[in-house]
């Protein structure tokens, strides 16, 4: 990956979505708190992370001759659940009032605008939006960095889309997601990660998780597969209004930033390059090595050589201050003074590079029991 494409990247890379979805239930004071309580959890945890909204122009978004009509459950969930522009506006103003970052998904093209108002950093695509054309092409208008999720979409449906922002140079992150409301444990597919890093090695891949059961589970298999953004839909427990099971409480979302941390410190750095081992590590690496002991008494002038080394010299733990050990065993060395049987063949016993290169002979002097 480039250096500009990763420049692009970086606003997806370890970002939390908190998705609030509807769960405010048209009620302001309700909204608020959802985010109140858990960009606490967030400022707590230390995380990049967003809250996102919903948002529908619910005038145009339901056809007349279809409004207040309770049989049709989207309907009805959003007539009950509206906001006022001033609501979503108060309740922008307090998610970045908390330092989280400000999100939606716009489900219509004046929505995309409403975006755009209130200064959102990224726009969200919902699954159910992947093949909604003139909606991503109002989105695509903006040409604000964009999280797509894949629920239900064809590999066809997936290409087109990351072809078109590739085109337009817009930023793209796509979420592996499945779209069941909750997840069971094997329906999350989580191998799909891996597909679409490899199709798509230029993009961040994320994982938006709707399962019950566990809060760190998909996090370190997520995390050790390569996703790099996360998303869940959140509520709280108030006022006695039910929770939906794929629903986040604070809690919950706290042992699943804790997760992450835990993945984060146990996979370690960069998987592009060796890691460096730390001094620590060598350190105890170093004690566990077999040092170069003499069989017999061995005069000054003798010279090192691996047709006679298994004659006059053994290999036994502990490696003392300064030995040579098995790892600098060479030809043509010769011992510089006289050595006794069972001695450790020290650094200062022999010439050649270990014992003239400055650092070589520091690095030997400085290890062992």
């Amino acid at each position: 990956m480039n250096a500009y494409i990763k420049k692009q990247n970086e606003i997806f890379e370890n970002l939390f979505v908190l998705e609030l979805a509807n769960n405010h239930w048209g009620s302001l004071e309700r909204g608020l708190k959802i985010i109140r309580d858990h960009a606490t959890v967030i400022r707590y945890n230390n995380v990049k992370a967003a809250i996102k909204l919903q948002f529908r122009d619910v005038e145009e978004f339901i056809h007349q001759d279809f409004k207040g009509n309770q049989s049709i459950r989207y309907i009805k969930k959003t007539e009950d659940t509206k906001l006022t522009r001033d609501d979503f506006a108060k309740m922008v103003a307090e998610i970045k009032q908390l330092s989280a970052i400000p999100m939606a998904t716009p489900f219509d093209e004046r929505s995309v605008d409403l975006c755009v108002e209130f200064g959102m950093p990224i726009i969200k695509i919902a699954s159910s939006d992947l093949n909604d054309w003139p909606l991503i092409e109002k989105i695509a208008s903006k040409r604000l960095p964009v999280i797509a999720s894949s629920g239900g979409a064809s590999e066809k449906n997936l290409d087109d889309l990351v072809g078109f922002f590739e085109k337009r140079n817009i930023p793209l992150a796509i979420n592996h997601c499945v779209s069941l409301y909750p997840s069971e444990d094997d329906d999350l597919e989580m191998n799909q990660i891996d597909y679409l890093k490899q199709r798509y090695p230029n993009h961040v891949i994320g994982f938006s998780t709707h399962e019950y059961h566990s809060w760190d589970a998909s996090m370190f298999i997520s995390y050790a597969k390569g996703a790099r953004s996360w998303e869940r839909h959140i509520d709280i427990d108030y006022n006695g209004v039910p929770v939906s099971p794929y629903c986040s409480l604070p809690e919950q979302v706290d042992q699943w930033f804790k997760a992450y941390q835990k993945a984060r410190e146990m996979c370690g750095g960069t998987s592009g390059a060796r890691r460096v081992c730390s001094k620590k590590e060598v350190e105890y690496l170093d004690a566990l090595v077999r040092g170069v002991y003499a069989r017999h008494p061995l005069p000054a002038g003798y010279t090192f050589s691996s047709e006679t080394f298994e004659r006059d010299f053994y290999l036994a733990i502990p490696l003392q201050k300064g030995q040579l050990s098995c790892r600098e065993v060479m030809n043509g060395e010769r011992l510089t003074s006289d050595l006794k049987a069972d001695s450790p063949l020290t650094i200062r016993d022999i010439d050649g590079p270990y014992a003239e290169n400055p650092a070589l002979r520091k690095l030997i002097e400085g290890r062992g029991a």
